[in-house]
This record gives structure tokens, C-alpha cells and sequence, in this order.
């Protein structure tokens, strides 16, 4: 049998890839540590069913998973059609462990890079001239689809030492790749008062924005969960909180920050078209009202060529539509698979296929 394609971009080498190159980390302690959650990596992917009806009629060739983690979407795509390849990036180190373990009946059909979501031209580019990973059975194939689950898995979430979630206590890091970057904890020791505020606002915050950034300025360091769910506790008045955690935006917009999400997805959406072949799908699940609203538009432009002619006059600007927009509202969960799995309530799905 052979092992699956594990590469990395950038200038280091996850001492927790099973296979492929690389150098392990000094410490045996940390990379069984490493190997253990790997092991303990259950995601429960959301949309299932939906995600693998988009892509049941792309031609043969490769699906770029862009943010594969559990690889939950990866494996369906590939049981659903024998004539799809995955590269799968991301860049939590722990994820792509697990993501080998998932896929490893796929052998050649799978390669698993190390990178954000944000150099996905990069990587595929590297890749098809033969420099970086590549599924085996895929050389000469075009990419024929796009899939971005944006957001954080459960299994980051339910691991306190990743300081993701506002119901456990662990360190304020939320670093999808906790090798790289600048921790939580040590963003608010750096960012001023209304770089916070607008970022609290930005998710959701409202009226409270500067009031609950005046109290976390106040009490830094802001060192732990606890601490920072806390101070948000003691900051929002009872009467007045919503539905939901008083701190669940607080920790949202901190994680978007931390990791550039918005960044990183800007990044994505402006390489994804050019690099999917006709007739493929580009396909992108978010769960926050920015992210799907940001997805929404690009589609749209793609959709109607970004045309800046008057509205009401023959269009002279050489707009170019550049395909279709499969869905024209946002896919969600049943009830039931919220029933099943809570996280999925949040989900928003939109397909854009490109021009054959």
C-alpha cells in the first residue's frame, strides 16, 4: 500500500504527519501528545449530503479541500466518485494527522499539504509542475473544484488547550496552527482600543462593543479562557444579553482575528475562479455573517461580470460571466442534522459553477 502525499509549504515540517517528509520534532513527549489527538480527531462534518450532491457531476479530476481537517467531505467526495482525486491544505498540523489516518485507504488519490487556505494558487501551482504534492493518479487532470469549510472544527473546539472555547479553561492561544502567528492572549496584550472595539462591533457586539474592550484593556494580561469569559461576564449588563453565550462573539472575533480569517478568505475567493476548469464547482461553507456575506457577493460578481455599465443601457464594458451561481440562497441544515450536530445551525453553503 502506499502512503499518502504529505508536503508542506513554508519553512518548517509538522512533527505530527504520520507520513511523508520531514524532521520530528526534539521532543517525543510532544509529537505522541500529537499523535494521541490526532487520534481523538472525530469531526462530524456539516452538510454532508449537500456538499457531495455539488460535486456529483464535476468532470473527473481533482478536488482542492482547502480547509481539510477531519477530512469528513474528503472522504464522502472520494467514495462518491472513483474518478476524483483530493488535495487537501490546511494547516493545523493535529488536522492533517488525522486527515492521513481518514484517508488512508485512498492512497494515490490524495495528497495533504501544509498551508493555509489563502495560498491555494500557490499550491496548486507548485503541484501540477511536479515541485510540490500532488494526488498520484491525478498528473494531467485539471482542478474541477473548490471546497472551503471555514471556521473551526469541533475537535479544536473541544480541546481546552487550544483556547478556542469560551466553556472550557485552557490558554487565550486560538492559533489554528499553534507553531506559527501570535497567541490570543498576546493579540490583546498589543491591539489599542478601537482596533478592538471594531472588531467586537464587526461580530456583532453592538452597544457593548467599547465597553467590553475597555474591560479586557484593563484587565490585561489576558492570559486564559476563563479569565477573558469573565471579564465579558462582568462587562454586559444581564438584562440585556441575547440568545447564546454572553462571550461566544467575543471569542469569535478574537479566532478571526488571530488567524487573518477574513484575510485569508479574500485571498482565496480572488485565486479560486481562475484556477477550476469548466464545468467545475466552487463550493464555500461559513458560519458567520461577514464570511457568508463576502462569499456572496464574489459569487454574484462572478456570476453577473462584475458589469459597471448604467443599469437600463446595453452593457459596453467587455463584462465577462464567468459561470453560474448554483445557489442562489444559502444552503443550510435540516433540522434534524442540528438536531444531530448543534454546530451545524450556523452553516451557510454557496456553489458557484464555472463556464463550460
Amino acid at each position: 500500500m502506499r502512503s499518502l502525499s504529505i508536503d508542506t509549504v513554508g519553512d518548517h515540517s509538522s512533527a505530527l504527519s504520520p507520513v511523508g517528509s520531514g524532521s520530528l520534532h526534539s521532543s517525543a513527549t510532544s509529537l505522541v501528545e500529537g499523535l494521541r489527538m490526532a487520534q481523538d480527531f472525530t469531526h462530524q462534518p456539516v452538510l454532508l449530503e449537500e456538499v457531495t450532491e455539488l460535486f456529483a457531476s464535476v468532470p473527473a479530476g481533482v478536488i482542492v479541500d482547502a480547509t481539510l481537517g477531519g477530512a469528513g467531505h474528503a472522504a464522502a467526495l472520494l467514495t462518491a466518485r472513483s474518478d476524483l482525486a483530493i488535495l487537501g491544505i490546511d494547516r493545523d498540523p493535529i488536522a492533517r494527522a488525522a486527515a492521513a489516518q481518514r484517508l488512508a485507504g485512498f492512497e494515490e488519490r490524495v495528497a495533504i499539504v501544509d498551508g493555509s487556505f489563502a495560498s491555494i494558487a500557490r499550491i496548486v501551482e507548485s503541484g501540477t509542475t511536479g515541485e510540490g504534492s500532488w494526488p498520484g493518479t491525478a498528473n494531467g487532470r485539471p482542478v474541477v473544484g473548490i471546497l472551503a469549510d471555514l471556521g473551526v472544527s469541533s475537535p479544536q473546539l473541544d480541546h481546552a488547550g487550544r483556547g478556542f472555547s469560551f466553556s472550557q479553561d485552557g490558554p487565550l492561544d486560538m492559533r489554528m496552527d499553534t507553531t506559527r502567528g501570535v497567541t490570543a492572549a498576546a493579540h490583546l496584550d498589543a491591539v489599542d482600543l478601537d482596533v478592538l472595539t471594531a472588531l467586537l462591533r464587526e461580530n456583532g457586539e453592538g452597544k457593548y462593543a467599547r465597553r467590553i474592550a475597555k474591560a479586557i484593556l484593563a484587565a490585561r494580561p489576558v492570559t486564559t479562557t476563563a479569565q477573558l469569559v469573565g471579564i465579558v461576564d462582568r462587562a454586559v449588563p444581564k438584562g440585556d444579553r441575547r440568545r447564546g453565550h454572553v462571550a461566544a462573539r467575543v471569542f469569535q472575533g478574537l479566532r478571526i482575528a488571530v488567524n487573518d480569517e477574513m484575510g485569508e478568505l479574500e485571498e482565496l475567493l480572488a485565486a479560486a475562479v481562475s484556477l477550476v476548469a469548466p464545468g467545475g464547482v466552487i463550493a464555500v461553507i461559513s458560519y458567520h455573517s461577514g464570511e457568508d456575506a463576502r462569499v456572496k457577493h464574489t459569487m454574484r460578481s462572478w456570476s453577473d461580470g462584475t458589469c459597471t455599465c448604467p443599469p437600463g443601457l446595453p452593457c459596453v464594458c467587455d463584462s465577462v460571466q464567468l459561470g453560474t451561481m448554483v445557489t442562489r440562497r444559502a444552503i443550510t441544515a435540516t433540522d434534524h442534522e442540528v438536531m444531530v450536530n448543534p454546530r451545524a445551525r450556523s452553516a451557510r453553503l454557496r456553489a458557484f459553477e464555472v463556464s463550460a
